[in-house]
């Protein structure tokens, strides 16, 4: 849906690049004192390239203004996102003597425990003057707020924001100032009900249109809720029910779905449903970044559910529109996956 006077990307993001090493198949939780085998392990890029991967793979030109260790982590990141993604890196930068940050992502019985390492890296010499032109642009709201959401914003840039936990516990809604320049607010459940001070994530939702005009609050095996607040329109899409291997990254997976969506102008609804199937196919792979799905993963999934004799025929009507959408039939090119080393020496 792109006109012909809009700017060459389609999403601009910024941030930190981690390497992801998840570890799958644990029947429980490490215990004190004792040694856990996982029975699958795998190897990614991780952080904000979660997010920019997703985009990518569902055809969004992507910029990304990164920064990435200077060591063979560093390497194996920036080659996954740059030539294995087609991720646009020309904001990016190698920090000299900087280890890459890493996080080692545990997922069991659903759900996965995170311990990170790294040092923050030091900021960027000389720093970009302004974002580049984008018709999108995705941002995590940070307590100070981020000088460049305002620019992008007046520039015409649609900004989508999440937020990350608070570690404070204030949940202050002065944290949410750069909302006045968002298009739309996705943050989950729990994040909702704390800023607004509810006890019910679909008020959250109605309360968080006061800052924003679009607000989605995802519900984890619920689905996710959505409130217009122009239109007073609210969708509700009950979540896909699917055999979860590895949660990593499906948050950021959620909002590329929904961003991709909204570029392309499609109903709330419509919208709603794409980033919660997106979110579900890819918790069916391990590895944040790369279990994203692309459009072959997505004519895949409507291909097995209209042809599936256990599929409830109303649910699937929800999908409907994907029918004017998908990909004729074709050999999709292999996605790249999380495996357990970053290479191999070749003979």
């Amino acid at each position: 849906m792109r006109a012909p006077d809009d700017p060459y990307y389609d999403v601009y993001l910024t941030g930190t690049v981690f390497l992801d090493i998840i570890l799958t198949g644990l029947d429980c939780a490490p215990v004190r004192g004792t040694e856990s085998w996982a029975r699958g392990m795998g190897s990614s890029p991780g952080g904000v390239a979660n997010m920019a991967t997703a985009l990518a793979r569902l055809g969004l030109r992507t910029s990304l203004a990164a920064a990435f260790g200077d060591d063979h982590y560093g390497d194996y990141c920036w080659d996954a996102l740059e030539q294995g993604e087609g991720i646009d890196l020309s904001l990016s930068r190698t920090v000299p003597g900087w280890h890459s940050p890493v996080t080692v992502s545990m997922a069991y019985e659903g759900e996965r425990t995170m311990v990170s390492h790294g040092h923050e890296a030091p900021p960027p010499e000389p720093a970009p003057d302004r974002p580049p032109r984008s018709r999108a642009a995705v941002a995590s709201l940070e307590p100070d707020g981020s000088p460049w959401i305002a620019e992008a914003a007046a520039g015409g840039t649609r900004i989508f924001a999440d937020v990350g936990w608070d570690e404070t516990g204030r949940w202050d809604p002065a944290r949410l100032a750069d909302l006045a320049h968002c298009e739309a607010f996705l943050p989950n459940a729990e994040e909702a009900m704390r800023f607004t001070r509810t006890e019910c994530p679909r008020a959250a939702a109605r309360a968080l249109t006061a800052y924003v005009p679009t607000a989605v609050v995802t519900l984890g095996s619920e689905g996710a809720y959505a409130v217009d607040a122009g239109t007073g329109e609210a969708a509700e899409v009950p979540a896909i029910a699917v055999e979860a291997l590895d949660p990593t990254g499906a948050g950021d997976v959620f909002v590329a779905g929904f961003v991709t969506g909204t570029l392309a102008g499609w109903p709330l609804a419509d919208r709603l449903a794409f980033a919660g199937l997106t979110a579900a196919l890819s918790v069916q792979e391990f590895g944040g970044s790369l279990s994203a799905p692309g459009w072959c993963e997505v004519a895949a999934w409507w291909q097995y559910a209209r042809d599936a004799r256990d599929q409830d025929p109303a649910a699937l009507r929800r999908y409907a529109f994907l029918d004017d959408l998908l990909p004729t039939p074709a050999t999709p090119r292999p996605l790249r996956r999380a495996v357990p080393t970053i290479g191999f020496r070749h003979a």
